[in-house]
């Protein structure tokens, strides 16, 4: 806001998150840093709507044409893996590529 004053926003939530709430000492501190959480870790490409659009699916389509989406033999998570880079390049946080690496369409 540019003036720097706060705003109230109020949302539904269901019955259960009601409930869950009332334990929580500072609601207003936890839901804050909790959307705030939700939005830096929101996808880049879709900002969390969970489709593409046209124009974001056809940029995609060109880019996986030498990029897979790979499971990380370490951690187990999904991350973007270049078939450019020799060794898929190892931009994944862990030191050494595991063996168990496995791949599925993009």
């Amino acid at each position: 806001m540019p003036n720097g004053k706060q705003a109230i926003v109020s949302f539904k939530a269901e019955p259960s998150l009601v409930e869950a709430l009332r334990g929580v000492h500072n609601r207003s501190a936890f839901i804050r840093a909790a959307v705030l959480s939700a939005l830096e870790n929101t996808c880049p490409l879709c900002s969390g709507a969970g489709i593409l659009t046209p124009e974001q699916k056809a940029h995609w389509d060109a880019f996986a044409v030498d990029h897979t989406v790979t499971e990380c033999g370490d951690c187990h998570e999904w991350h973007l893996t270049c078939a450019l880079e020799s060794d898929h390049g190892e931009s994944h946080v862990h030191d050494a590529k595991s063996a168990s690496d496995t791949e599925r369409p993009s």
